[in-house]
C-alpha cells in the first residue's frame, strides 16, 4: 500500500486547483470575447435595421403624402388629415435618425441619450399612425387589417427573433464547447 504524507497531498491538492482555476480563468476570458462580439454584431444589425425601418417609413410617408399636397386642407377628412400632419412631425425626425445612424454606423456604437430614444419610439408611433390613418383614409376595413396585420408582424418578429437567439446563445470557449471546465 502507498501511502502519501500530508505535504505530498497537500502539494498535488494545490497542483489541481492552480490547473483548475487557470481552465475557468481561460474559460471566462473565451466568454467574456464571445459574449463582448456577440454584442458587437447584434449592435451593427441593430443599426442595419434601424436604418431600414427610418427609410422605409420616409418612402412610404412620401408616397402616401403625395395625393394630398394637391387637395385644399378644407377638403381633407380627418383620416387623411392625421395621415399629412403624423408625416409632417414624422419625416424629419426620421431624416435627422437616418443621419445620426450613420454616424452610430461610422463610430460602431448607438447614442445612449434618453432623448434619442423617446425620438426614436415617437418618430416610429408617428409614422405608423400615419401608415393607418392613410390606408383608413383609403378605406377603413384596410386601416383596420393594416392595424391587425402589424399586430401579426410584431409576434411573428418577436418569437422569431426570440428563438434565433436562444438557439445561439451559449456562451463558447475558444474550441468551440459550450461547456465550462469540470473539477
Amino acid at each position: 500500500m502507498v501511502s502519501m504524507d500530508e505535504s505530498e497531498w497537500d502539494e498535488k491538492s494545490r497542483a489541481q486547483a492552480a490547473e483548475l482555476e487557470e481552465k475557468w480563468g481561460q474559460w471566462a476570458a473565451a466568454q467574456e470575447t464571445w459574449w463582448k462580439t456577440r454584442a458587437a454584431g447584434q449592435q451593427e444589425e441593430s443599426l442595419r435595421q434601424h436604418n431600414l425601418m427610418y427609410g422605409g417609413l420616409i418612402g412610404i410617408g412620401i408616397v402616401l403624402v403625395q395625393p394630398f399636397l394637391t387637395v385644399p386642407s378644407d377638403a381633407l377628412d380627418i383620416s387623411a388629415k392625421i395621415c399629412v400632419l403624423a408625416f409632417a412631425v414624422a419625416i424629419p425626425i426620421l431624416a435627422g435618425l437616418v443621419l445620426l445612424n450613420s454616424h452610430e454606423t461610422y463610430r460602431r456604437r448607438t447614442a445612449s441619450s434618453v432623448f434619442v430614444q423617446i425620438a426614436r419610439q415617437a418618430a416610429f408611433a408617428i409614422g405608423f399612425a400615419g401608415v393607418v390613418a392613410g390606408f383608413w383614409h383609403i378605406m377603413p376595413i384596410a386601416g383596420m387589417v393594416l392595424l391587425i396585420a402589424a399586430i401579426v408582424a410584431l409576434a411573428v418578429q418577436s418569437i422569431g427573433y426570440t428563438r434565433v437567439e436562444q438557439d445561439d446563445a451559449g456562451p463558447v470557449d475558444g474550441t468551440g464547447d459550450q461547456q465550462a471546465p469540470q473539477p
